[in-house]
């Protein structure tokens, strides 16, 4: 039987404990109907430091041994991407609803056997696409939808930093999905999707580290009526990190780390309009109160983060994939 949420606090697990699962963790703590309950890591080393940092009240050292823990309601998935699928199908079969970290999986396939053991098991699973919260890309998706400043006639989105090349991290390391497409490259295909849906047709190009992995990463996307969308990902170059819709009457652009809590600037008649939406976290806390209200609310699939548009995702970095003939 369904544990009803209804005036509970939601007790998280997190399975995973690198960067992204320790600002999850910060961002959690200031949700007050919510509670980092148990945290698991393949060394209980790193799990028991992970605990106390964050205040869990258990620290497992296999993953396993979280998901039989029955006082855990839902799961955030931070592992590396080539373990999304496999952690992921572990909780829903027990019945533990998960958020999990992006990208979904490596593949189509994947994230389709995935969203069917989520059916299968009636329970709660989406992606954390954590930049389709944030109030800032909000407040752009409207003002596109309505078309305030008209129709949008093309995209610019880039994400690029620089970092030692070290195959021992996993940024870098193929076998675990590293490389800019998957990691970062994600971001400025998912300003195209959410804005413009999948493209007409897709070219793209890119550039290699000795091991395999893409270093860089262009792509562009056409749409109908001579939409276009520039996108861009590297992990050899510093990028402005932005994402630029030219419309009829406007500019709109998000600013720098367009991906993370930004501002929004509103170009037009050589004026500049700058909008700061203050925000004072991280802001992973968006994605998670949103996935909070869902378990409330008894739904096994977001209205934001759908299925659907985790499918046209994953597709289009296969697509590009298969373009830059990168091969995992």
């Amino acid at each position: 039987m369904k544990t009803s949420f209804q005036n509970k606090k939601i007790r998280w697990g997190i399975i995973g404990l690198g960067k992204i699962a320790d600002k999850f963790a910060t961002d959690l703590a200031t949700i007050p109907d919510a509670e980092l309950y148990a945290v698991a890591s393949r060394q209980q080393a790193k799990a028991d430091e992970f605990s106390k940092k964050h205040n869990a009240k258990i620290a497992y050292g296999s993953y396993e041994a979280l998901t039989i823990d029955s006082n855990i309601d839902a799961v955030y998935i931070a592992t590396p991407h080539t373990l999304h699928k496999e952690n992921t199908i572990m909780c829903l079969k027990k019945g533990i609803a998960v958020l999990c970290e992006k990208p979904f999986a490596m593949n189509s396939e994947e994230v389709e056997e995935m969203i069917s053991v989520a059916k299968a098991n009636k329970t709660l699973l989406m992606e954390a696409l954590w930049t389709y919260f944030l109030p800032h890309y909000q407040y752009v998706l409207k003002l596109l939808k309505d078309k305030t400043y008209g129709k949008v006639q093309s995209l610019s989105a880039d994400f690029g930093f620089q970092r030692p090349y070290d195959t021992n991290t996993r940024l870098f390391d193929k076998a675990l999905g590293g490389g800019s497409l998957l990691d970062i490259g994600i971001y400025p295909i998912f300003a195209s999707l959410s804005t413009l849906g999948l493209p007409k047709s897709i070219s793209a190009n890119a550039t290699f580290f000795e091991n395999g992995a893409d270093s860089t990463c262009n792509m562009t996307f056409t749409y109908p009526n001579n939409q276009q969308a520039e996108l861009k990902s590297s992990l050899i170059e510093e990028l402005p990190t932005q994402a630029i819709f030219e419309c009829e009457k406007a500019t709109i652009k998000i600013n720098t780390q367009f991906h993370a809590p930004a501002t929004v600037s509103i170009i037009k008649d050589g004026k500049e309009e700058l909008k700061d939406f203050n925000y004072n976290t991280i802001g992973y806390n968006y994605e998670t109160i949103h996935f909070n209200n869902l378990l409330r609310e008894d739904k096994t699939e977001s209205d934001i983060m759908t299925f659907d548009f985790s499918r046209k995702l994953i597709k289009t970095l296969d697509d590009v994939r298969n373009k830059i003939e990168l091969n995992y």
